[in-house]
């Protein structure tokens, strides 16, 4: 059966680790919304120029134009199996607006939509935000705390600088997770009422929480 799943849970609670993870154990693509946006934009694709013009200006992406691209995305030959959609949605009426992509996309095939949601304490998410450092070449993400390079300050696999950002900081983080509560919060009950959420630990190590998350999708 196709599967369909996407993720919810704050800033730094180990969804891109996971994500990433689990779309190789399935053979499934990992559709990061950010990127997509970005790639539309980079090949100059007329949904890449609306969406540069509003970016420009400081604007919000229209809502209706995400979607229109997220729909091209799962239409295409790679997600016929299905998908992990890792970003999206991220308010009721991205969410409404899946639903309708999907049965379009579907139409009478079954598919197995599920909605997993990362539940952690925000204290130990601050933990990991303030000690997440990255590697300033090839990108690969280090916890001081929790996944320390071998040698202090450089990147396991290219040996070069680790770097820190600006906004990885307690002040920035409670802001951040203030926003994600108030704004990307109300899915977990949109998607708990339709009887399609499953909520894990994401604390522990990553293989602990990625042994909960293969149970919560398999299940």
């Amino acid at each position: 059966m196709k599967k369909e799943l996407i993720f919810l849970g704050p800033p730094a609670c180990g969804k891109g680790t996971q994500t990433t993870r689990l779309a190789k154990h399935f053979g499934l693509p990992h559709i990061d919304t950010g990127s997509l946006l970005r790639a539309e934009i980079a090949n100059g694709t007329e949904k890449g120029k609306i969406a540069k013009s509003y970016i420009d200006k400081g604007n919000l992406v229209p809502v209706e134009l995400v979607g229109s691209i997220i729909k091209d995305r799962l239409s295409r030959d790679d997600c016929k199996n299905g998908y992990i959609l890792d970003g999206y949605p991220r308010s009721l009426e991205q969410a409404e607006m899946l639903i309708n992509i999907n049965k379009e996309i579907d139409k009478d095939n079954d598919a197995d939509f599920r909605a997993i949601y990362f539940d952690i304490d925000p204290d130990i998410l601050i933990s990991r935000i303030v000690n997440r450092r990255s590697c300033s070449n090839c990108g690969e993400i280090y916890n001081l705390k929790y996944k320390p390079p071998k040698v202090e300050g450089k990147c396991d696999i290219c040996s070069s600088p680790l770097t820190q950002r600006k906004d990885d900081n307690e002040e920035t983080a409670k802001a951040r997770f203030e926003t994600y509560y108030r704004e990307t919060h109300p899915l977990f009950d949109y998607y708990n009422d339709k009887k399609v959420l499953k909520s894990i630990d994401a604390s522990g190590s990553i293989d602990e929480v990625w042994e909960r998350l293969l149970k919560a999708v398999e299940d």
